[in-house]
């Protein structure tokens, strides 16, 4: 014979909650960062193409530079 316990229903409420709780975080985590790199974006575009080329990167790849997607060992030096 099987027994059901009332006890086994708490844990899947806050298994509920702490699975929206990560969500809700998650999301502000993806918002924050989104806010740190459009500020970095737009610091990096008020520079002059000569600081820009000092630093290593190019008008065009400034998007690229922030988001991490910018392999410089591919990039030419001039």
């Amino acid at each position: 014979m099987t027994t059901i316990s009332s006890a086994a229903s708490p844990p899947a409420r806050s298994s509920m909650l702490g699975g929206l709780l990560r969500l809700l975080r998650t999301w502000g985590d993806a918002l924050a960062t989104h806010w740190v790199r459009r500020e970095a974006i737009k610091t990096l575009r008020q520079l002059d193409d000569r600081t820009l080329r000092d630093i290593g990167i190019s008008r065009c790849q400034i998007e690229p530079a922030v988001a991490g997607d910018l392999d410089l060992e591919l990039v030419r030096v001039r």
